[in-house]
């Protein structure tokens, strides 16, 4: 069975209650269970994570290079100037492991600081704009690519 690591970064565990006109009324457990579900669907061993913490981030991504696990990763406000969270997902995909950046939003629809990802150009690829199906998205394509 194909494993794969979902990760969240800051303020994803506050869903449901931080600006629920932009990421919608799902709390982050409502992301959990239906992770889940969609993963048991596609045939996946799903992990799902969230942290405020940038260096448990990085920490997730060198464990997901360790256990060669694809990486399905939301780098909410990281997104745009973690470089440090930038070099850890381009080990992953270095390792040739496939890491799918994701956002609930469409980052190109917002502030104009949402514009640039730095992961996104080391990322396999980029999947925006769907709410939680973003999620379910990125994870139909690991399960296209699962050895």
């Amino acid at each position: 069975m194909t494993r794969a690591l979902v990760l969240n970064g800051p303020n994803l565990g506050r869903l449901g209650s931080r600006e629920p006109e932009v990421y919608g009324s799902a709390t982050h457990g409502d992301l959990v269970d239906a992770v889940s579900g969609w993963a048991k669907e596609l045939g996946l061993d799903v992990e799902v994570r969230q942290t405020d913490d940038e260096s448990e981030l990085v920490h997730w991504l060198h464990e997901a290079v360790d256990s060669r696990t694809a990486v399905v990763l939301n780098p909410a406000a990281f997104t745009h100037y973690s470089y440090a969270l930038r070099d850890a997902c381009a080990q992953v995909t270095q390792s040739g492991l496939i890491l799918v950046e994701i956002h609930i939003t469409n980052p190109y629809a917002r502030e104009a600081f949402r514009h640039y990802s730095v992961v996104g150009p080391v990322a396999t690829g980029t999947i925006a704009g769907f709410g939680l199906d973003s999620y379910r998205l990125a994870l139909d394509l690991v399960a296209s690519r699962a050895d």
